[in-house]
């Protein structure tokens, strides 16, 4: 009789307690599972390290388990020994049940933690959603069948890198360089693997950007570090060059750039002349005996829409000195230097010619470009509609759209929607422009092919938060989804 009330105790132990782990374990399990399963992350990546984590804390879940139900089958075989204490024994398994339970909990909170991170990391890595692609959201809106096609657009200033590197394939580079004033920067620049193409923006390495206004000084900036970037490219196999060379802090004529890529510019000592336009002050010989070899190799096209020539009324010292700190003093001795140098690089090569439109540029550095190098000086948007082949998007367009932050008078004096818009013409598309801002000069660009022109801004803000990605771009989709209605109508 007694043997078998223990036989039925074990049956009863047995049948409850593999019960209790299974059903709190499963129930576990499966919520966690649900969670996996509704959980939606940006990257396969990312849903495939929440199962991988979710397998992980789980199988040490499933050890637990068998490593308890062991002990249990131990203990239930003992059962019918009347003298083993029973109630002891089932009392310490309880607890280790409940441990475990306890224990599955908690690491299936972890585990959900661990996944929100991941999210969070993901979402922070990624990219925001670029602002162009907003008005493709807007459109549609209208229609979702509508073809949208997004192409990168500059005019050879800022953004000019990304532009063309992301309408050409190309990646991006960093290199440590000598800045405007000596010290170090971070310059980053594209290349297009299949052309061998290096994009540069000068401004990258030595922009006015890089200097507070409290440093600003002509005499005291150099371009060194542009031929550094230039040096890096041509290192990594790069023979062609697209550079900008809008926003420069310097006016050194490009001597700087110069000395990186091993032209010697030496006083009456034979020594390099120092950094910044007062380096010209003591200029006394130019050579070319340690220039890197491979430049010979290279050509560059050299975006500049300034007209400028390098010295006089209209040069580079007079014109843009100010803004890089030059007080009246210092415009007279930089023009004054800048002229015996071109004569001293014209007895050398005989090319240089200090009048040319577009030698004044950055400074003078689109003299040293032309003097010094094979290169030709185009507009900034020319060279990007030509590089990133828009002409093969826009003949087949049913309509163009193009835009800036601020649309006025200057933008109808070659600026980057202008030059779409004559693209356009060319094929006879109609032509939209969105933008920040329009001043009321901003007519003149009807007069060169844009047809009509929006401002995005929906009420009374504030330039800080007009200029807000998220703003931006919900603003944009929203006049372009009103824009395109009309047009949808006509």
């Amino acid at each position: 009789m007694a043997n078998q009330n223990y036989q039925q105790t074990e049956m009863d132990l047995r049948t409850n307690l593999q019960q209790d782990v299974d059903c709190r374990v499963a129930s576990v399990i499966d919520d966690t599972y649900d969670m996996l399963k509704d959980y939606n992350p940006p990257a396969v990546r990312n849903r495939h390290e929440a199962y991988g984590i979710a397998a992980d804390n789980f199988t040490r879940i499933s050890a637990k388990v068998k490593s308890v139900r062991n002990d249990m089958d131990t203990l239930l075989s003992t059962l019918a020994n009347p003298n083993y204490p029973a109630v002891e024994a089932v009392s310490s398994l309880h607890n280790r049940v409940s441990e475990l339970i306890s224990l599955s909990i908690v690491m299936a909170g972890e585990m959900k933690r661990t996944m929100n991170d991941l999210y969070e990391a993901e979402r922070k890595d990624e990219p925001p959603t670029p602002l162009e692609q907003a008005a493709a959201e807007g459109i549609q809106r209208v229609d979702v069948d509508a073809e949208v096609i997004v192409r990168p657009l500059a005019d050879g200033g800022e953004g000019t890198v990304e532009a063309l590197v992301s309408g050409m394939n190309g990646t991006l580079q960093k290199v440590q360089v000598t800045g405007p004033l000596g010290e170090p920067v971070i310059c980053e620049y594209g290349i297009i693997e299949s052309t061998k193409t290096a994009v540069i923006e000068m401004a990258g390495a030595a922009g006015i950007t890089l200097v507070s206004d409290e440093e600003r000084n002509p005499l005291n900036t150099t371009t060194y570090g542009v031929g550094e970037v230039i040096r890096d490219a041509i290192d990594k196999g790069c023979r062609r060059f697209l550079v900008g060379i809008g926003g420069s802090a310097t006016n050194d004529g490009g001597v700087g750039m110069l000395q990186a890529l091993g032209y010697g510019f030496l006083d009456r000592d034979g020594n390099q002349v120092p950094f910044g336009a007062k380096g010209l002050k003591v200029l006394e010989e130019i050579t070319d005996t340690y220039v890197l070899p491979e430049l010979k190799e290279c050509k560059f096209k050299i975006a500049c829409d300034v007209t400028n020539a390098l010295c006089g009324e209209q040069g580079c010292s007079a014109v843009f000195g100010p803004q890089k700190g030059a007080t009246p003093e210092m415009i007279c001795q930089m023009d004054q230097w800048l002229g015996y140098y071109a004569a001293l690089a014209k007895e050398k090569f005989p090319k240089a010619d200090a009048k040319q439109e577009g030698t004044g540029a950055a400074g003078g550095l689109g003299f040293a470009f032309l003097t010094f190098t094979d290169a030709v000086l185009e507009s900034g948007i020319k060279i990007v509609l030509e590089e990133t082949q828009l002409e093969e998007y826009v003949k087949d367009a049913d309509l163009v759209i193009t835009g800036e932050g601020r649309m006025d008078g200057q933008t109808a004096m070659g600026k980057a929607p202008v030059g779409v818009a004559a693209l356009a013409k060319k094929y006879g598309k109609p032509v939209l422009a969105f933008a920040g801002a329009v001043e009321r000069d901003a007519r003149k660009c009807n007069e060169h092919g844009i047809d009509a022109f929006f401002p995005i801004l929906r009420g009374v803000v504030t330039l800080e938060e007009a200029m807000k990605n998220e703003n931006a771009k919900r603003n944009l989709a929203d006049t372009a989804e009103q824009v395109y209605r009309t047009f949808t109508i006509l």
